[in-house]
C-alpha cells in the first residue's frame, strides 16, 4: 500500500505560494496600471530576462512552441524546406518545425547525455536544410561549440530549445545566447515558471526581434497595419509580472537543484540504475533528474510503495506518436531514441525538498525485491 504521506514529484501549489505576497501586489499593480496587453510589465521583463541569458533582445510570447515556431516563421521557413530535429525530445519540438510547413530530419542523441549527437550531424544536412533546432533535454545545454560550427560551415542557423534549461549555463554563458536564437517556456512545471502558458525567444539579432514583435501581434508593428499574416500570441501582463518575481529567484533554486541533484548521484552509485552523465563543460538547470533502468515498471513500483512519486519523460518518441503515424517519419529507425523512451525515469528534484526526502528515494532504490 502506498503511503499517505507521499513524497510529491511536483508541488507546484506550495512552490508559488512562497511568493504569494509579491504576487498580489504585481496583480495590483497591473490592475492599476490598466494595461493588460503588451504594456510596461513585458517589457521590463523582456529586458530583465534578455539581460540574465547575456543577449540584446527578448520578446514574449504566448507559448515555448509558439516561441520555436515563429522563430521558424521569422526566418521564412516553410514548404519544401528541412529543420533537423533531435529524435529524443518532447513533441513540441517537432511540431513548431510541422507548423511552419518545413519538414522535421530527426537526428539521434548520444546515449550518455540524451542531447544531439554533433558527429551525425553533417551526414543528416542537405540542399534543403535550413536551420538545427538543439534541445537542451533536461535541463543540460546540447554540445554548442560542436552543433554551431557544423552549422556555420553549412550555413544553417541554429534554435536553441531551450524550454527546459533557464539558468543552465554552457562554457560559462547561459543558453539562450549559444545560437542565432532560443525559445523559452514558461509553462507553471518550469524551473522559471508563470501561472499559466508563457514563453519567448532570445536572439542578438534586431531584425529578427522586430519582425518577432509582429508575427505575434497579428502581423502587425503599427496599429491597424498588418504588414503580413500574423498570429495571436502575446506573453500578457500579468505572467510577465509573475515572471520578474521568479527570475529574482531563479539562481538560488538552480544551486539547490544542483546540490539535490549531486547527493541523488553520490548516492545512487553502485545500484541497477543509469545515471545522468554531466560533461564537465556544461552547468545543468537540473530540470528533471532523469535515470535510465530496464526494468521500469518495476523500479516505478518500488518507488511507489516508498511513496516516492515519479514520472515518465518521454514514454512515447515523437516518430511513434499518433500525429506522425501518416508520414514517412513514422518508418524512421531510430533505436537510441526508442531505447531511452523504453528506459528512462524522472525522480522527484526541487528546490522545496530536503536531505530527508533524497534519503526517502534512496532508501527505495536499496530495497530489493524478488526478481528485481
Amino acid at each position: 500500500m502506498t503511503p499517505t504521506n507521499s513524497l510529491l514529484f511536483l508541488d507546484l501549489r506550495s512552490l508559488n505560494l512562497e511568493h504569494r505576497d509579491a504576487f498580489h501586489q504585481a496583480l495590483d499593480r497591473v490592475m492599476n496600471s490598466g494595461q493588460f496587453i503588451q504594456g510596461d510589465e513585458l517589457s521590463s521583463f523582456e529586458q530583465e530576462y534578455a539581460a540574465y541569458c547575456g543577449v540584446d533582445h527578448c520578446v514574449g510570447v504566448g507559448s515555448g512552441l509558439d516561441a520555436l515556431h515563429l522563430t521558424l516563421r521569422a526566418w521564412d521557413i516553410g514548404p519544401g524546406d528541412e529543420v533537423i530535429v533531435p529524435s529524443n525530445t518532447y513533441i513540441a519540438t517537432w511540431l513548431a518545425v510541422s507548423h511552419s510547413g518545413a519538414t522535421p530530419v530527426p537526428v539521434e542523441p548520444r546515449l550518455d547525455t540524451y542531447n544531439l549527437d554533433p558527429e551525425l550531424l553533417d551526414s543528416a544536412i542537405t540542399s534543403r536544410t535550413k536551420a538545427i533546432i538543439a534541445v537542451h533535454l533536461y535541463g543540460q545545454p546540447a554540445h554548442m561549440d560542436a552543433i554551431v560550427a557544423i552549422a556555420r560551415n553549412r550555413r544553417v542557423r541554429v534554435l536553441e530549445d531551450a524550454a527546459q534549461a533557464h539558468g543552465a549555463c554552457y562554457k560559462g554563458s547561459r543558453v539562450g545566447s549559444l545560437g542565432d536564437a532560443a525559445g523559452f517556456s514558461f509553462y507553471p512545471s518550469k524551473n522559471l515558471g508563470a501561472l499559466g502558458d508563457a514563453g519567448a525567444v532570445t536572439t542578438n539579432d534586431k531584425a529578427l526581434a522586430e519582425r518577432l514583435r509582429s508575427l505575434r501581434n497579428y502581423g502587425s508593428s503599427r496599429k491597424h497595419h498588418n504588414e503580413e499574416r500574423g498570429f495571436n500570441s502575446r506573453l500578457d501582463e500579468f505572467q510577465a509580472a509573475l515572471l520578474r518575481i521568479k527570475l529574482k529567484y531563479l539562481d538560488g533554486n538552480n544551486a539547490i537543484r544542483s546540490e539535490l541533484a549531486k547527493k541523488l548521484i553520490d548516492g545512487l552509485r553502485g545500484t541497477d540504475a543509469v545515471l545522468p552523465e554531466v560533461p564537465s563543460w556544461v552547468q545543468p538547470a537540473w530540470h528533471q533528474f532523469v535515470v535510465r533502468h530496464a526494468m521500469r515498471d518495476n523500479l516505478i513500483k518500488r518507488l511507489d510503495d516508498a511513496g516516492v512519486q515519479s514520472m515518465i519523460h518521454y514514454p512515447i518518441p515523437p516518430h511513434r506518436q499518433r500525429a506522425y503515424s501518416d508520414t514517412p517519419l513514422a518508418q524512421s529507425c531510430l533505436p537510441i531514441s526508442e531505447k531511452i523512451h523504453k528506459e528512462v525515469l524522472s525522480l522527484p528534484l526541487n528546490p522545496l525538498m530536503s536531505n530527508r526526502d533524497i534519503e526517502r528515494i534512496l532508501s527505495a532504490f536499496q530495497q530489493r525485491e524478488q526478481g528485481f
